[in-house]
């Protein structure tokens, strides 16, 4: 339909009247985030538990907001009324709740802590953010120089999500002109890099408002990461996809009069690989709901929605949009008629040539060269962050976390809750009270057989240190006969969220490695390329690892990464990564019936070397915009990806995988008939290695 002289239209119409609801529910996806962290665990974590036992005994629908006030030359007895009355202005304020702890004076006498409770509402974190910033304005209100921070649990939300704040729309925009910049360079058209970009953002208020609806009635977990990866993906898996069309469609154009013709051609030759590409990336992403990670599992589908989404507009409404415009849309080169184009020896034709002397050679150094790079993988940190280590720059949330740190016990007001069955409360008391990193423990409250105490922390409470105490303090709480104790708070909630994401990598990666192989094994119809290419993918993404690892460490500066890094890391890179072989191994083996395996892989590599690479710039492109994010994920997982990205295109794709194949030869496609394939002569198809004339292709 798409190439019909009536199909068109009929394929535009219809995205037109698809796209009138979207518009209207895409906007709404934000009111259906759960960005509340103890939403991301799995129902049987241990710290999803607690609260649900201790919220028959106390509100566990709030959190802490630690306020605190510091003057450098001390605090004055001034300062210490006004957060005294300070106290009586937050409670004026909707949704904070209970009475205040303090305002306390710290002991060396320059800061003073109070802390408050805040309700969390229906609107979450955003909720939050606008308590924090109403307190804000009461404790900066008559200061005098008094510094005022708002830190917890309730701070963190709050920069969180101003850190998002209008996230999403400026994301997209500095997406949207990355492609268009990448688009003009490529094509040096003013007018085609539209017809992508229309297409783009069809698909993502499509996908958006597929995604809301799932969340809404559906159970779908989506937040803030999921939303911002997703336009991302969206941008740049679509984008690639367009560029293969496209490429395709402007060499038929010069063999077919009728551009209905040339689409028709184009889609026929090139709809193969691009619906393979996308299957394995949506296949890949989907395989995430086997993750017992809630926000992980939550992505996966989401992800794919828009993968697939983009998929069928670009074989859709693209299609159908460049043939109801015609030629003139490739101004100022309009692909003429019958021209044969001028044959050039192009970078890609010198870089097949040099490597079909001594492929064997090339491939082993390749492969060592790349093992190197996958050595800094080893010292990646990936046990979680802290709550001020998240954010790349110094939010008013980690230099309030750094003066209360410094002037007061570090795990005050942040407590660890732990259950209990009311009888062993006593018991539970004393395990608890001797577990080190424990600095004390509260009465224990009883109400209906049950019974809740309140541990303080002698470490912050999102650090590493805070973290492995409350393992202990499992252990310990644990180990009392019949007293049905767990561990629950923010700083369990971390401990269970590392768990999972754990678990999640140990399960998910291998499942994702055999999908992907199985998908290759059915598209090339044979199981040494698939093996091969696989082998490539993850040599690939562990060179992408460690040289990511070292940047993070020596040249960003950065504290670590979240423990469901290397498993997004994987899935993206992976997924993705195998799209470009995809795109060449395949135009590899329809040249291979008529020319021989080899000659092949050179004339492969000439006819996709430009659109492949311009592909990896667009998605590497992408990816490196959520670095505009001032979020130390969102940076780590956007060079991880970019970087990964290029060393596949310009590096795995063109030289590893050319030598591969120049030194292999149709032993590719055993056991299929490509193997055993003669070509028209009659005689066996041609192994020649020698060098490939100048290619015409795009």
């Amino acid at each position: 339909m798409p190439s019909g002289r009536v199909g068109k239209w009929v394929v535009i119409a219809l995205w037109a009247v698809v796209l009138v609801p979207a518009l209207m529910l895409a906007g709404k996806l934000g009111e259906a985030e759960e960005n509340d962290n103890s939403a991301w665990l799995p129902a049987n974590a241990e710290a999803t538990a607690v609260v649900e036992r201790a919220q028959k005994l106390m509100p566990t629908d709030s959190v802490p907001a630690i306020v605190i006030y510091e003057r450098s030359g001390g605090v004055t007895d001034a300062d210490l009324a006004k957060a005294g009355a300070d106290v009586q202005a937050f409670q004026d304020i909707d949704n904070v709740v209970g009475p205040a702890q303090g305002p306390v004076r710290s002991e060396d006498g320059k800061a003073i802590q109070t802390v408050i409770q805040v309700h969390k509402d229906k609107t979450g974190w955003e909720g939050l953010g606008k308590v924090v910033d109403a307190m804000a304005e009461v404790g900066e209100k008559d200061a005098d120089g008094l510094n005022f921070y708002v830190t917890g649990p309730a701070g963190y939300g709050a920069d969180s999500i101003k850190a998002f704040g209008g996230g999403d729309s400026a994301l997209t925009t500095i997406t949207a002109l990355v492609v268009v910049a990448i688009l003009l360079l490529t094509y040096r058209s003013p007018v085609l890099p539209l017809l992508p970009l229309i297409t783009v953002g069809v698909a993502l208020m499509v996908a958006q408002a597929l995604i809301y609806l799932l969340a809404k009635d559906a159970g779908l977990v989506v937040n803030k990461q999921t939303s911002f990866i997703l336009v991302v993906l969206i941008f740049g898996a679509a984008t690639d996809y367009a560029l293969l069309l496209i490429s395709r469609y402007r060499e038929e154009l010069a063999r077919h009069e009728d551009r209905h013709e040339a689409m028709a051609e184009a889609l026929y030759r090139a709809g193969p690989a691009i619906v393979a590409s996308a299957a394995t990336v949506a296949i890949s992403l989907m395989l995430l709901m086997l993750a017992v990670l809630n926000s992980t599992k939550g992505m996966g589908p989401a992800c794919a929605i828009g993968v697939l989404v983009g998929l069928l507009a670009m074989v859709t409404l693209m299609p159908a949009l460049l043939v109801a415009c015609g030629r003139w849309i490739f101004w100022p080169s309009k692909p003429v008629h019958g021209a044969v184009a001028e044959e050039k020896e192009t970078i890609w034709t010198r870089i097949g040539n040099a490597i079909s002397g001594r492929p064997r050679l090339v491939w082993v150094g390749t492969v060592a060269v790349l093992g190197l790079m996958s050595l800094g993988a080893l010292g990646l940190d990936a046990n979680g962050l802290s709550n001020k280590d998240q954010f790349t720059n110094k939010p008013q949330m980690a230099v309030g976390e750094e003066i209360r740190t410094e002037h007061f016990p570090a795990g005050s007001g942040d407590p660890v809750y732990v259950v209990a069955k009311a009888e062993a409360a006593d018991e539970v008391r004393t395990a608890l009270a001797g577990v080190a990193g424990v600095s004390s423990v509260a009465d224990p409250v009883v109400k209906g057989g049950e019974a809740v105490l309140l541990a303080q922390l002698a470490d912050e409470p999102s650090s590493e240190g805070a973290m492995r105490t409350v393992e202990r303090a499992r252990d310990a709480v644990h180990g009392v006969d019949g007293a049905n104790a767990q561990v629950g708070g923010s700083t369990a909630i971390m401990v269970d969220t590392q768990n999972a994401a754990a678990r999640d990598s140990k399960v998910i990666i291998p499942i994702v490695l055999l999908a992907v192989l199985l998908i290759l094994g059915v598209l090339l119809r044979a199981v040494v390329a698939p093996l091969l290419l696989m082998g490539t993918v993850l040599l690939s993404f562990g060179a992408a690892l460690g040289v990511s690892s070292l940047v993070f460490e020596h040249i960003f500066g950065l504290a670590g990464a979240e423990s469901s890094f290397p498993l997004l890391a994987f899935v993206f890179l992976v997924a993705l990564g195998i799209d470009y072989n995809i795109f060449l191994v395949t135009r590899v083996r329809e040249d291979a019936l008529r020319l021989g395996t080899r000659r092949a892989a050179l004339t492969g590599l000439s006819s996709t070397g430009g659109v492949i690479t311009s592909a990896g710039v667009v998605l590497a492109g992408t990816f490196a915009a959520m670095a505009s994010l001032p979020l130390v994920f969102a940076v780590e997982l956007g060079f991880a990806v970019a970087f990964g990205v290029l060393l596949d295109t310009l590096v795995v794709r063109s030289v590893l995988v050319t030598a591969l194949t120049l030194d292999v030869g149709r032993w590719m496609w055993w056991p299929s008939k490509l193997f055993r394939r003669s070509d028209g002569l009659g005689q066996p198809a041609t192994e020649d290695s020698g060098k490939v004339p100048a290619y015409s292709g795009s």
